[in-house]
């Protein structure tokens, strides 16, 4: 059994040179290396930007869907998809484990759910069981390969299987929430209502603390309702994020000045002034959304002539798992939430 790249590089067709995420293609043959993992997979929880597009170009059709999730699969060798470039996770079991791969508690038979993206993993579909349209999952007959370096969680035994899919993909949102946020400032978070959405804005309303604020700012009317009875905003604001005078304007009109933190969250394109505008000067904006062009976000900026500290929403942090999944054991009305959607 040979040993490949940590990275694995040894796994890139092209272009070479190239990480596996870069990468146009990647050799996604399930015969392991001594440092891989090798995964059967149960489900996968498809990028929200990723997951809208293909469902937006296929009209919600889910044999059109599944030919095309097929097709990515069978000609990248990983499930990324070419549009929006991001992929996800999944949650399998653990089928084969390699002689060098470093994790020695591990056991053939785990339930895990991956941390690093689906558009660096080896995937081969055999075949689509199910696509979820209302909340980003298809379950497949299928396996993956995790490098040496990819990072994983354990699935709790206390906890349903596709719970905790769904609030690992999105465990960076709450968990750099947490480290962004500082006690007495006013937070926004864009597309509040969302899964990564609500986590933010709980972690937000922990840690601004009485004297601090979260907005909440949500595309539909009917989302308002929901989001209250959560309790993790002060306020609610609808407006459409691709338009960012609106979104300014409401803003200040509620609040009388921009915010100290915004939280960017939203599945669409063209969201990034909104979020950059709202903010101070010496604030913060956190573009979690894979949906985000960051040469948008810089350019305009740079355009309004706004200072803002722009963050790339990197999806991991450390203690970012634990911290999410102690969020949805700490917050029954969210984890009931979580349980109705994707339990």
């Amino acid at each position: 059994m040979n040993k490949g790249c940590r990275f694995g590089t040894h796994r890139v067709v092209e272009p070479s040179g190239v990480l596996p995420q870069a990468a146009l293609k990647i050799n996604n043959e399930m015969k392991i290396n001594s440092n891989e993992l090798l995964i059967e997979v149960i489900t996968l929880n498809i990028d929200s930007a990723s997951f809208t597009q293909i469902k937006d170009v296929c009209n919600s059709d889910k044999s059109l869907m599944e030919e095309m999730i097929s097709d990515i699969v069978s000609k990248r060798g990983k499930m990324q998809n070419p549009v929006t470039g991001s992929g996800g996770m999944l949650i399998g079991r653990v089928k084969e484990i390699g002689t060098d791969f470093p994790d020695k508690s591990l056991s053939v038979g785990d339930t895990i759910a991956t941390l690093v993206s689906l558009s660096l993993t080896p995937l081969k579909i055999k075949k689509i069981r199910d696509i979820k349209l209302e909340n980003d999952q298809v379950d497949i007959d299928g396996e993956a390969i995790l490098f040496e370096s990819g990072i994983y969680a354990k699935v709790p035994s206390d906890m349903p299987e596709k719970l905790v899919l769904a609030a690992l993909d999105v465990a960076g949102a709450p968990a750099q929430t947490d480290k962004l946020v500082s006690k007495g400032d006013t937070v926004a978070v864009i597309g509040a209502a969302g899964k990564s959405g609500v986590l933010c804005c709980y972690q937000a309303k922990k840690k601004v603390g009485n004297n601090g604020k979260v907005i909440g700012i949500v595309p539909f009317e009917e989302q308002v309702k929901g989001l209250k009875e959560l309790g993790v905003t002060d306020d609610i604001i609808v407006a459409d994020a691709t338009k960012a005078v609106d979104v300014y304007e409401k803003v200040m009109a509620l609040n009388d000045e921009q915010v100290d933190v915004t939280i960017n969250v939203v599945n669409v394109p063209n969201c990034e002034m909104s979020a950059i505008l709202i903010t101070k000067d010496s604030g913060v904006v956190y573009f979690f959304s894979m949906a985000t062009s960051f040469t948008k976000a810089a350019l305009g900026a740079e355009g309004v002539g706004s200072d803002v500290t722009m963050i790339v929403g990197n999806g991991y942090t450390k203690g970012h798992a634990e911290l999410t999944l102690n969020l949805l054991k700490e917050s029954d009305k969210i984890r009931k939430l979580f349980e109705e959607i994707y339990g």
